[in-house]
């Protein structure tokens, strides 16, 4: 596959996301808000809480494949690969950005 040319918000994310809670939490505004598998979590130590459970129950790899802009957000299909029920699967995340952050990012099939 060919390497997206993601916007520079996004591409951090995306590598933060092979790292850990902080790398992560630290590519968003200290107001954001992610959804995930139905929960919401908002600002900065929420966002790490949930990347670093996220990490403990579950090793995989994401890969984007497409991205596409609508209604003021970014959004880019995924396949995740790891130790969870279903993998692979492909994912979109909804990218919400502002001043040079993600400020909402919401994750659907």
């Amino acid at each position: 596959m060919s390497k997206l040319n993601l916007p520079e918000p996004i591409a951090a994310y995306f590598d933060a996301d092979q790292r850990d809670g902080e790398a992560v939490a630290r590519c968003f505004t200290e107001r954001a808000i992610v959804e995930d598998e139905g929960q919401s979590h908002s600002g900065h130590t929420a966002i790490k809480a949930w990347k670093s459970a996220a990490s403990r129950k579950y090793s995989y790899t994401s890969e984007p494949f497409a991205q596409e802009q609508k209604e003021g957000r970014t959004i880019v299909k995924t396949r995740l690969t790891g130790n969870f029920p279903g993998s692979p699967v492909d994912l979109q995340f909804l990218f919400r950005l502002e001043r040079g952050k993600i400020a909402h990012l919401e994750t659907t099939p």
